[in-house]
């Protein structure tokens, strides 16, 4: 078998040509795609609550659908990332976690215009905290003097994920 330096130099030279070609195309491509690419993550705007006759309701408002969640009994609310404990009068304590969801935008402007840390005098419910926005979870504790029994429900059009903690009936 006889080897044409000639004919392995042209191969060489299409084929980086080819290269060059294709990384030239996509480069246009990949630099738009970051643009047309928009985060589609819930966004948490607000958290507020209400006393009825037989139950307090938490709800906690979104653009974009509700993520899934959970609502889970804990012995203490700390602050995501720090650990630190929440300063909120109570005995009991909710941990109500969204996740995927932030409460912030793409660009990192804050979008969550509820309470941070609230005391609140209802039947039950005696405050309510944001207790953290990192890393695709946004968190928030409520605190009851009493062991909450509760349900969970979601309500759309506007989208917001409901918590209502029963009490006997005070009307």
């Amino acid at each position: 078998m006889r080897h044409h330096p000639h004919r392995r130099r042209i191969v060489a030279l299409a084929t980086g040509a080819l290269l060059t070609a294709g990384l030239a195309l996509a480069a246009p491509a990949s630099a738009a795609a970051p643009a047309a690419v928009r985060s589609t993550t819930p966004l948490v705007v607000n958290a507020r609550w209400g006393g009825h006759c037989t139950y307090d309701r938490i709800v906690i408002d979104l653009q974009g659908s509700v993520p899934p969640f959970t609502v889970t009994p804990v012995s203490q609310l700390v602050y995501d990332g720090s650990g630190k404990p929440v300063p909120l009068p109570g005995k009991y304590f909710l941990e109500i976690r969204l996740h995927p969801a932030a409460g912030h935008d793409d660009a990192g402007n804050n979008v969550y215009q509820g309470p941070k840390l609230q005391q609140i005098g209802l039947s039950k419910l005696k405050g309510i905290a944001l207790t953290g926005d990192y890393e695709g979870y946004v968190t928030f504790g409520a605190a009851f003097d009493t062991q909450p029994a509760y349900s969970t429900s979601v309500l759309h059009a506007p989208e917001r994920l409901v918590v209502d903690v029963a009490h006997p009936n005070t009307c």
